[in-house]
Parts: C-alpha cells; structure tokens; sequence
C-alpha cells in the first residue's frame, strides 16, 4: 500500500470513528431526553396517599360520599344555582358572608393560594365558592364583586335564607346569627372548607387552619383515586 492509500484509508478510518463517536453523543442524549422526561412526567403525577395521611395533612375524606338533597340558591351572576351545578366538576364551597372581619377574607386568600399552585387542566374542572351565610346584606351584585377581588373565577352563591341553612346542614357547617351591642349583627360560622366530586356529592373537607401545599397535595390524591 502506497503512501496515498495509507492516507486515504487512515482518512477513511478516522471519519468512521467520528461518525461513531457522533452516533454515541446522539444516543446518550436521547437517553438523558428520555430519563428526564420520566421524571418530569412522574413529578407531574398526583401522590396517592391513605386516609391517615390525608388528616394529618388536614383533609377528611368520608367514608362513603354523601348524596346531597336538592337545594334553590342564587349564584352571584343572578342565576338559579342548584344541585346539577355541582355536577361535573370538583367544588370546594366556604361559607362566609362580605362583612366578616378576618376569617373569610383569610379563607378566600388561601383558596387563591391553593388555586394558584394547581396546573391548568386541574383548573378548568374545579371551583371554588363562597357561599353566603348572611343573604339580608349579600345580594348578588355585593357577592359578585367580592369574591372576584380574590379571583376572577370564584363564584359566589347567595338565596334563601332557610335554603342556605339546609344546604349548609347536609355539609355539616353550622352557622347563627350574633347580635352585636351596638345593634349590629355579626355571623358565626364553621371555618372548613367542603369538597364536592363531579357527581354533585359531599366527598371531603378541609380543615382549618388551610394550607395550600397540603391542600394541593390531599385534592390531587383524592382526584386520582376518585371512581364516581
């Protein structure tokens, strides 16, 4: 073999290992691609956990869901808000009234904490409301602005009042009337936060005080171990 050939084949040669060396990179970083969407897919699916961690992290999951009697409320946006608007979708209802000092505008804040951390999708299929302990001063309009100062996607509920103390006594939450001494009123009222499923029944509650990141965490496993 000539000087040229030796040349030509050690040529020949060094492009096969390039070439090899090329095909190796593209296979190993095909493989990070696949590790590391793995484990971003897993990140990404809910942790189911057993009913005893759900209470120490603050959530109570009935034994057996709750069917819920029908009920005629008023939404905020002047509609009937009834039984079949809880059906489809996940809701976590908070009763609370517009002139309560600090736990319903505590409450709300957390609850757009809590809606904030969830992804899109998981958004698109669960509300949050309020509903009004105190429908004498929480007309809809009043309801409407107010829940939406927390975010625009909540919905407020008001009616009846001997309609919402029916509602509200089939989701075991108390509430009464306190006079003040001024001649004032004021309303005392439960402080957790119930969970309704897609099928319109009393599923869960949140107890207080509310955590986002354990809500986030107890919402997502009862989603996922959900068989309605």
């Amino acid at each position: 073999m000539n000087n040229s050939e030796t040349k030509n084949a050690n040529y020949l040669t060094l492009q096969k290992q390039k070439r090899g060396i090329r095909i190796t990179i593209a296979i190993l970083l095909l493989f990070i691609i696949a590790v590391l969407v793995g484990f971003v897919n897993k990140m990404n699916q809910p942790r189911v956990i057993t009913d005893s961690e759900l209470r120490l992290n603050g959530t109570v999951k009935l034994q057996r869901a709750r069917i819920i009697d029908n009920f005629q409320l008023l939404s905020d946006t002047g509609e009937v808000f009834q039984i079949e608007n809880l059906s489809g979708n996940w809701s976590l209802i908070f009763f609370g009234f517009t002139h309560c000092p600090d736990v319903c505008p505590t409450t709300l804040t957390t609850l757009n904490n809590f809606y904030q951390l969830l992804d899109e999708d998981t958004r698109k299929d669960t509300n949050i409301i309020l509903v009004s302990v105190d429908p004498k001063r929480d007309k809809p309009e009043t309801l409407h602005d107010y829940v939406r100062y927390f975010n625009s996607d909540f919905l407020g509920v008001t009616g009846d009042f001997i309609e919402i103390k029916r509602f509200a006594s089939q989701l075991n939450v108390p509430f009464n009337k306190v006079m003040l001494d001024d001649g004032n009123y004021t309303m005392d009222h439960g402080s957790q936060v119930v969970l309704i499923n897609p099928l319109g029944h009393y599923h869960a509650f949140f107890k207080a005080p509310l955590d986002p990141a354990k809500m986030k965490l107890t919402f997502r496993s009862i989603r996922a171990t959900f068989n309605g």
